[in-house]
């Protein structure tokens, strides 16, 4: 008979998700156990570019699917899809396209937009209130064109923003290049969203797992999942490479990883990994101060006191582990074409992660359909960061028996 150690609330996963919940239950007096296969934040949580971003509309825009089929042999295309038989990305490509449509996207837009912005208040509080040292800044994001029609095209964009309780100001290059010296004569124009924010991910995580611990929270690390049973509608146990753990509640936070454990459990999981791609350099000289996204190659840029980063892409490739050279090289190819610096003095590392994505961009959260003890906070795709602080908020109302503080229908595994 194997050891089972208890805890109150069990969750399986140590990124900024899992953690962010971790600290909200522990603060509403309830004892966590936090699961991690390797290190805390070592998965998505790591490498991405850190900006905080109610700005960010849906994915499944008009037009977007057509885009990826098209690159699809493009090997450093912005979106790219490989070409697979598998059956969950054939279903998951299915559910996308149908929601590629403008009266989808608006929607989504708002009930995103609704999380994004409770999640941008509630994270400013939390690295107050908690102290969390992670170069937190209101730096603002600069979307950033060198191609007319489309600085032009994204215009729509830019108007809707306001709609949903953002502020979206349009710049002339001139105007652009005055608040970015960093960025070249190339450039026609951007849209400025003074909201957003940014903050060194990696760091962020590091401090959620500092602080979980510090108010009694438990973190095993190295712990990978090695199986799940159920009894009577309930998880009872949890095997790990560390031993058996039982929780009266359940929080599944895998992000990508969530789909199959999902399947030991009966549950179908609609998530794809997004990958994408980040290298990290010493700081250039002129280096932009404002967070910025170079729109028609999806090169994200960030720069910390600590560093500098590229980032972004998005690859669905199954559970590729491979680092592409190919598309690590898109991003410092696509920044020379914008900035006078595009890179720093020294590699400092070369990333990949897998995002968690949902077919309608929005996480999923909530309790699992046929298990009474399990709840899902998985989904979250580009926006873990952004969403980590009214996830956490959320999750921990649900947990402790409170009516959370915004509508949990729109983001049910049931709407599946």
């Amino acid at each position: 008979m194997r050891n089972t150690r208890n805890s109150d609330i069990l969750i399986l996963g140590g990124g900024v998700i899992g953690l962010s919940v971790a600290l909200a239950c522990l603060r509403a007096g309830r004892g966590v156990t936090v699961l991690e296969q390797k290190t805390v934040g070592s998965a998505a949580s790591h490498g991405n570019c850190g900006t905080i971003t109610p700005s960010h509309l849906p994915l499944h825009a008009p037009g977007t699917l057509a885009k990826g089929l098209k690159w699809m042999l493009k090997a450093d295309a912005p979106l790219r899809i490989k070409p697979s038989l598998d059956p969950a990305l054939i279903g998951w490509l299915w559910q996308f396209a149908g929601l590629c449509n403008e009266r989808d996207f608006l929607a989504t837009a708002q009930v995103k937009a609704t999380l994004l912005l409770a999640s941008r208040a509630g994270l400013e509080a939390l690295i107050a209130d908690e102290r969390l040292h992670c170069e937190f800044e209101r730096s603002g994001t600069l979307y950033v064109y060198r191609n007319t029609a489309e600085f032009e095209h994204a215009a729509a964009d830019a108007r809707l923003l306001p709609a949903l309780g953002m502020v979206c100001d349009t710049l002339s290059g001139d105007q652009v290049r005055a608040m970015e010296p960093a960025l070249n004569a190339s450039v026609v124009g951007a849209h400025w969203h003074p909201g957003d924010a940014r903050l060194r991910p990696n760091v962020y995580a590091a401090e959620l797992a500092r602080v979980v611990r510090a108010a009694g929270g438990v973190i095993e690390e190295g712990c990978r999942i090695e199986g799940i049973a159920t009894d009577n509608g309930r998880i009872s146990h949890v095997d790990t490479s560390k031993g058996r753990h039982a929780g009266q509640e359940v929080v599944l936070a895998l992000g990508a990883w969530s789909p199959l454990l999902g399947r030991q459990l009966g549950l179908k999981i609609p998530i794809q990994p997004g990958k994408g791609y980040s290298i990290t350099y010493t700081r250039p000289a002129l280096a932009p101060v404002t967070p910025m996204v170079l729109k028609e190659r999806s090169v994200c840029v960030t720069a910390w006191a600590s560093g500098y980063r590229l980032g972004s892409t998005m690859e669905f490739a199954g559970y590729d582990s491979s680092l592409n050279r190919v598309r690590l090289d898109a991003l410092a190819r696509g920044a020379a074409e914008y900035l006078h610096e595009p890179v720093g003095p020294k590699v400092e590392e070369e990333w990949y992660g897998w995002r968690p994505m949902t077919p309608d961009d929005l996480p999923i959260l909530g309790r699992a359909p046929s298990l009474a003890n399990l709840v899902l906070a998985t989904g979250h795709g580009m926006l873990g960061v952004s969403l980590s602080a009214i996830t956490g908020q959320l999750m921990a109302e649900l947990l402790t028996g409170r009516v959370p503080s915004l509508d949990l229908a729109p983001y049910s595994a049931a709407r599946f």
